[in-house]
């Protein structure tokens, strides 16, 4: 079964692995993504949460909207950030890092007359819980679940 098959179009008798806010499938992203090897870490999650965005905010859906913005760091890690404060940062040694989008990061803003927009980001990883496999492949993340939304 794919972890991000949203929960409405699995059979009556199948256990979802998503709910309707999508913190089941960012679970099943984060441990997926724990799986690949480094180097592969940060694209592969992209496009996991990429898909968890898409089915969430698709037309008809009975999911609650989950969304995302993707920065690259100074360090050239990958910055998801989540819409109530949470991310998850690759590191470019594609180690996984939860942060809190506001006090885990130094950030710098461009401000315009019409917009504020994130300019760079830089991780505190000190501050921040790793994400680690706890067990053989296949079993789910360490650390606690990020939420998101």
């Amino acid at each position: 079964m794919n972890p991000l098959t949203p929960p409405d179009a699995l059979p009556a008798c199948a256990s979802p692995t998503a709910d309707e806010t999508g913190e089941a499938m960012l679970r099943a992203a984060i441990s997926l993504t724990l799986e690949a090897a480094p180097r592969e870490r940060a694209d592969l999650f992209e496009r996991l949460t990429g898909d968890i965005a898409a089915l969430t905010t698709a037309p008809g859906t009975s999911l609650r909207p989950w969304r995302r913005t993707v920065h690259t760091g100074v360090d050239g890690s990958r910055i998801f950030c989540g819409g109530i404060g949470l991310s998850v940062a690759i590191d470019p040694e594609g180690r996984l890092w939860r942060g809190r989008t506001y006090e885990d990061f130094a950030t710098t803003y461009r401000l315009t007359d019409s917009s504020c927009e994130v300019e760079t980001m830089e991780p505190r990883y000190a501050q921040m819980r790793e994400y680690v496999r706890s067990g053989p492949p296949g079993e789910s993340a360490g650390a606690d679940p990020v939420s998101s939304g």
